[in-house]
């Protein structure tokens, strides 16, 4: 459903984009501690991560370090998309050691954050991919850190997760308060209709069974079912019949998402994957060449 590009070259911009937004407002004018440090003097770092994670982030991690010291070099032991154990070095680095020493923060602080995303994505695919009848996507929203939500985003496709729009502008989303400014799920529908040829897709949020029948009365192609328990995620299934694409949000858990998957929905989307994430825990440390 993403308008955005996420190839190599695209992913690399981004990172380029935000590690400098990050590095203007560490450094400012400059980092004092590091500057005690002979400009001369080189030395080698090891990344290490303190817990089992999904690597995310290098493309982030790489920019930081070149972005202060280009000819460094960097030799990533885990690859984007691999899982790491316990006190498992997963990035070595060598480069003048007042560099190194200005990207640490900014290059942990993007590994912290998107391993983490990716983590948690790959919890929940994981659980779901051995449910029978299981046919769902796992989909991220749009609670994401300001400034961040391509690269969050990002996160979730390399944990194996789906992305949902980027943001107001590619598709329609209708949700409660849009349909009781509009006048119900009818009239937003039909208000909608003009944004077919443009919108990545036209959505429409439901919280019963009765507005299920008005949407795809209406030819809704795609419905958010808010809130509802499996018994009725079931009957909105059999209601449906295959003529839209069923999502489902709202109390979804590593406790519930089996049963929800089980359901026969196409789509679950889960906004704590962006927003109540635990940062992975990574350390850096030196030693003098």
């Amino acid at each position: 459903m993403t308008v955005f590009d996420f190839s190599t070259a695209a992913v690399a911009e981004l990172a380029r984009a935000d590690v400098a937004r990050a590095l203007a407002e560490d450094v400012g004018a400059g980092d004092l501690t590091a500057s005690l440090v002979d400009s001369s003097r080189r030395a080698r770092a090891r990344v290490l991560a303190r817990e089992s994670a999904v690597i995310c982030g290098e493309p982030w991690a790489t920019a930081a370090v070149l972005a202060l010291d280009p000819s460094a070099t960097m030799h990533w032991l885990v690859g984007e998309g691999h899982r790491c154990a316990p006190d498992q070095v997963v990035l070595e680095i060598e480069g003048f050691a007042q560099a190194l020493l200005t990207a640490e923060r900014t290059a942990l602080n993007f590994l912290q954050l998107l391993s983490a995303v990716a983590t948690k994505t790959a919890t929940f695919v994981d659980a779901v991919n051995g449910v029978p009848g299981n046919r769902a996507a796992i989909v991220d929203t749009r609670k994401t850190i300001p400034g961040l939500r391509l690269a969050q985003k990002y996160a979730v496709k390399t944990g194996g997760g789906t992305n949902h729009r980027i943001g107001l502008h590619d598709a329609v989303l209708i949700k409660e308060n849009h349909i009781a400014a509009s006048g119900g799920v009818t009239a937003a529908l039909q208000r909608a209709a003009r944004f077919a040829s443009s919108a990545a897709f036209i959505e429409v949020e439901v919280e019963t069974l009765d507005q299920l029948r008005e949407a795809l009365e209406c030819g809704a192609r795609m419905v958010l079912l808010d809130n509802m328990t499996p018994a009725q995620l079931e009957q909105a299934v059999a209601l449906n019949a295959g003529r839209a694409i069923l999502e489902v949000s709202g109390g979804v858990n590593l406790d519930t998402v089996c049963a929800i998957a089980a359901t026969g929905v196409d789509r679950i989307s889960i906004g704590a994957l962006t927003k109540d994430v635990k940062a992975t825990d990574f350390s850096m440390r030196f030693e003098e060449l």
